[in-house]
């Protein structure tokens, strides 16, 4: 499923536009950054509360191309030109982590619409 469609099947907003739609067929849920590096493989998205360049860094390191901020957190400016300049799409949820890994396992594993 490319990222605009995951955007649009979750209800989030797309809060950084400038990224490559390319297929995402893995997620991975963590408010923790080095659990995060420590298991989670290289690519797909992160489903987290993190709303800060940090999270943009450890995506960067493991291939992540779309960061889902859960929870409506504000999205600070330096995080959103940090994902710009990465080419890593940023998405913003009103949903907890819980609710957006249950989609996104359905969307992914079941192949229903969240």
């Amino acid at each position: 499923m490319k990222i605009k469609e995951i955007a649009i099947a979750l209800g989030a907003e797309i809060h950084q536009p400038e990224f490559k739609d390319i297929e995402v067929t893995d997620a991975y849920t963590s408010d923790l950054l080095s659990d995060v590096m420590a298991h989670f493989k290289d690519g797909g998205a992160l489903i987290t509360i993190q709303a800060h360049k940090n999270t943009v860094a450890v995506a960067t390191l493991l291939d992540i191309s779309l960061i889902v901020i859960c929870n409506n957190r504000p999205l600070p400016e330096d995080m959103l030109e940090a994902a710009k300049d990465e080419g890593i799409a940023i998405i913003l949820t009103k949903e907890n982590q819980f609710t957006v890994s249950g989609k996104l396992w359905e969307l992914f594993h079941a192949g229903g619409s969240a």
